[in-house]
């Protein structure tokens, strides 16, 4: 079915209005007028190419959430006007070992992505939520909390469960000092959930101007990163420490950080390699990790603990012909703390 959306046609030009085509509902299929849209990082790198793997035209958006307007025959878990959600992951092969524990993101036969990646059901690229309307299976469709603000709720889509996973797998939890690298999409979620697990939450940042916004979002204590003095105060103590930071930076200051047999994980991607001092790993039995979003049923375990504790994005509403500027600002990080579009704009 025509379906209007944004676009990217090429890494040089702005998105603008374009008609993509999408499937009727199949009997497993969950159809959703899309409400609201989050704007991701990943969305700027895929629509200009940064990552040499975009094909065109792109249609971004991974942050959706919205109406379900048509449910197939066999759908069991959602009736015609609940509010539902679509996140990074719409299919996957379901039966390797990573798909039958949860981790749909890793699957070894190859994850579906919302958006830039091939269609099983079209021959062709799947499209994301910068659109009117999304179908999705329903075993990768999420139930949202009706008490949540929806726009709000959007984000949670991506720079909530990329922050909720590696806090649960590497424990944060009351007793546990666990800190927060940089105060942005991610991190800004990120002291939200340490704070809501009881975890003693330290935000790092580079800027005393979010020094107030760390604190009343959740952080126990701000360190000026900058600080060496500071720094230094904090040697050997964490348990955990989560770096949200995409821009070239110092992994080893903050290793330094850590007692024995605690973690680094990164779910920043910055452009570069980063060094790594491999004594600082050896020495103390440090750890240093990475972690992509999570698996649908985590996915929704989210979902469910931010309805329990009123926990949802910081944000900025734009319309849909505002997206190449909220690009730019986000360059900048010009935005606290995430972008989210009103797709009601899309049709003017």
């Amino acid at each position: 079915m025509p379906t209007r959306a944004y676009a990217a046609q090429s890494a040089t030009t702005p998105l603008g209005p374009f008609t993509i085509e999408r499937r009727e509902p199949l009997p497993r299929d969950v159809e959703i007028d899309i409400l609201f849209c989050g704007v991701c990082h990943s969305d700027l790198h895929f629509a200009r190419n940064e990552w040499g793997m975009t094909a065109y035209p792109l249609v971004p958006g991974h942050e959706i959430l919205g109406r379900v307007s048509r449910i197939g025959r066999e759908v069991t878990r959602f009736k015609v006007g609940d509010t539902a959600a679509v996140g990074c992951i719409v299919d996957s092969c379901r039966s390797c070992a990573s798909c039958r524990s949860g981790l749909e993101q890793f699957c070894l036969g190859g994850a579906v992505f919302s958006y830039g990646w091939p269609d099983k059901h079209s021959g062709g690229m799947t499209f994301g939520g910068y659109s009117e309307k999304i179908v999705c299976d329903e075993a990768f469709t999420l139930k949202v909390p009706t008490n949540l603000d929806p726009a709000r709720a959007a984000p949670l889509l991506c720079a909530g469960i990329t922050t909720y996973s590696p806090l649960r797998k590497w424990g944060a939890a009351a007793g546990k000092k666990v800190g927060v690298v940089g105060l942005g999409g991610l991190g800004h979620m990120g002291v939200k959930f340490a704070h809501a697990m009881g975890a003693h939450t330290v935000l790092f940042t580079t800027s005393e101007g979010k020094i107030a916004d760390g604190k009343r979002l959740g952080a126990d204590e701000v360190v000026i990163s900058r600080d060496a003095q500071a720094m230094a105060g904090h040697a050997g103590s964490f348990d955990l420490i989560l770096d949200t930071v995409s821009a070239d930076h110092d992994l080893n200051a903050y290793l330094a950080l850590l007692k024995l047999d605690a973690t680094l994980v990164v779910v920043g991607a910055p452009p570069n390699p980063q060094p790594v001092n491999l004594f600082g790993l050896l020495m103390p039995r440090r750890n240093l990790s990475g972690s992509l979003i999570g698996g649908i049923a985590q996915t929704q375990e989210m979902l469910d603990f931010c309805g329990q504790h009123g926990i949802a994005c910081d944000i900025e509403l734009i319309r849909m012909r505002q997206i190449n500027e909220a690009y730019e600002r986000m360059l900048r990080s010009d935005v606290k703390y995430r972008f989210v579009i009103d797709m009601a704009s899309i049709k003017g």
